[in-house]
């Protein structure tokens, strides 16, 4: 099937997936919440590969779980399904357990298909060949985005200039599917808000966005080399499409105000408050994903504090 029929094909699946509200820079009123709240597939990272003594669970059991915790978003990562890219029988059933619980399919988080920004412009080419598949899957899915890395290698100004090229040539197969194509900061240089802006500025295309995640602002782990996180968060909200609300290990009170990341016997902290004031204050009332990634406290228990501060700051930013 040709890329403009299978657009055709799924335009019915797509429609039945989505809300009545737009996706991304939706406007709070007094009938909708300030923002809404989704889980990132990470989260569960533990019980989907089967490690760290939690009990397993299957990839198609995300809807369910995610529904038994309260939540309605689901954001996907592909390799939990790294196979079912094209297998369409699997994807219906995960678009039937979706509806099943009452769950919104929002994106697919692509992690291990190449560098967006690779020098050799022969293996930029195929890295976007690599995404397509996965741009079909969250079309058929119902998706609104793609979230995907703008990995690269060289000079700073070298690669803002390489990982746009890749972005941009992605960002247009992602338009021919009415597909966001949005840029997590995930290590290195992508984890230095300016740069990653500036990448934003190059792209230049409508389709190409941000996924601001409030913990991923390590730029070098051997050096412990961070961008301050709030400037971060300043730098990526004007072109934010979704939003990553990372966690750690929470305190007993479970404070809005302050969460100590211990990864790695390094400690930062995160003011979920001060976070979440940048994130409304530029006009963002879409949703919000949970991504737990804590080892204090159980999946499903991290996920769950998690949800409970954001849904007092809900409460007390929109008082």
């Amino acid at each position: 099937m040709n890329r403009r029929s299978f657009i055709k094909s799924t335009t019915l699946t797509m429609a039945a997936s989505t809300i009545s509200l737009p996706y991304g820079l939706d406007s709070a009123s007094a009938s909708q919440p300030l923002f809404k709240i989704s889980l990132a597939q990470w989260s569960l990272n533990r019980r989907l590969f089967g490690r760290g003594g939690e009990e397993p669970m299957d990839n198609l059991d995300f809807a369910k779980t995610a529904r038994e915790l309260g939540i309605e978003g689901l954001e996907y990562v592909n390799q939990f399904f790294m196979d079912k890219a094209q297998d369409k029988k699997y994807l219906k059933e995960m678009n039937h357990r979706a509806s099943e619980e009452g769950a919104v399919n929002l994106l697919i988080m692509v992690d291990r298909e190449g560098q967006l920004g690779h020098p050799d412009s022969a293996e930029r080419k195929q890295t976007v060949e690599n995404h397509l598949k996965w741009l079909e899957a969250a079309a058929t899915l119902g998706c609104h985005s793609l979230r995907v890395n703008a990995a690269s290698r060289g000079s700073y100004q070298e690669q803002q200039k390489l990982a746009a090229d890749g972005l941009r040539q992605l960002s247009e197969k992602g338009d021919e599917f009415g597909l966001n194509v949005i840029v997590e900061n995930h290590g290195g240089l992508s984890s230095n808000g300016k740069w990653l802006s500036g990448v934003m500025e190059l792209v230049d295309h409508p389709r190409c966005g941000s996924l601001p995640d409030f913990g991923n602002f390590l730029i070098d782990p051997e050096k412990g080399e961070w961008y301050d996180i709030y400037q971060g968060m300043e730098d990526l909200m004007p072109y934010a499409k979704a939003v990553s609300a990372k966690s750690y290990d929470w305190g007993v009170s479970s404070d809005p105000n302050v969460t100590v990341n211990q990864r790695k016997g390094r400690e930062s902290q995160v003011n979920f408050k001060r976070a979440m004031e940048i994130v409304l204050k530029h006009g963002y009332h879409s949703y919000v994903g949970i991504e737990y990634e804590g080892h204090k406290h159980p999946s499903m228990e991290g996920i769950a504090l998690t949800k409970a501060v954001l849904d007092r700051l809900s409460t007390e930013l929109g008082s």
